[in-house]
């Protein structure tokens, strides 16, 4: 029998040794290898051209293949072989649909417990789209009132409130922006603040929905 080759992506180590030991329990997988970031990944996914990846939605990324909807995409484009899972706490609709949209071949909420990972595999490898289980957040609409006025908005952010905003559409609350880019928590707040007045948007959803809409980041 055929063993199902995966790798892991996440951040966390007890996050990869948990799902690690959970596939390593089935005879029916095998695990080629874990990455902590977008760079490893990449590498890793070259190296052993995998069946499936299990990949966190905001693992650490860099310039070239980014993180988020950015590394996603990338995924997807350059190993069209590799069915892209992904395991998150993000649960934001808006992010979730982009991810469909994508092309992910699933997602699994790690509010929920490891053996839905199993079950959205079995979904994935019947060739099917596993969605995820857990209740999905009500967002706010953004209305698209034109792409003109979109890019105009957009050419108002400074080069760090992109930053900001590049970390939050990946997922990272304004602590972890502060951590990643070594900057106080009122520093950053500030930043997102000023860059909704610019985008002319007046909360979290509606700048993530202005984010995603407008293709930033991708």
């Amino acid at each position: 029998m055929r063993k199902t080759k995966i790798v892991v992506a996440d951040d966390h180590p007890i996050v990869r040794m948990g799902v690690r030991d959970m596939l390593e329990r089935n005879e029916r997988f095998v695990v080629a290898g874990e990455a902590s970031n977008s760079s490893e990944l990449v590498a890793l996914c070259l190296e052993t051209d995998p069946h499936i990846a299990i990949i966190d939605y905001n693992m650490p990324g860099d310039a070239r293949f980014g993180d988020g909807l950015k590394l996603v995409g990338y995924l997807l484009r350059h190993f069209p072989r590799t069915r892209v899972l992904i395991f998150t706490m993000v649960n934001n609709s808006l992010i979730l649909s982009s991810l469909y949209d994508l092309g992910v071949a699933g997602i699994v909420l790690k509010s929920g417990d490891l053996d839905e990972l199993l079950r959205a595999i079995d979904e994935v490898l019947q060739g099917r789209v596993y969605r995820a289980a857990a209740e999905l957040n009500d967002v706010d609409v953004f209305e698209d009132d034109g792409g003109a006025d979109l890019d105009g908005r957009v050419a108002r952010l400074s080069p760090k409130e992109s930053e900001v905003l590049r970390l939050f559409v990946s997922g990272h609350s304004v602590r972890d922006i502060s951590d990643v880019l070594k900057r106080s928590i009122k520093t950053v707040s500030a930043q997102k603040m000023a860059a909704m007045r610019k985008l002319e948007v007046d909360n979290d959803h509606a700048l993530l929905t202005f984010c995603v809409k407008a293709n930033l980041f991708q």
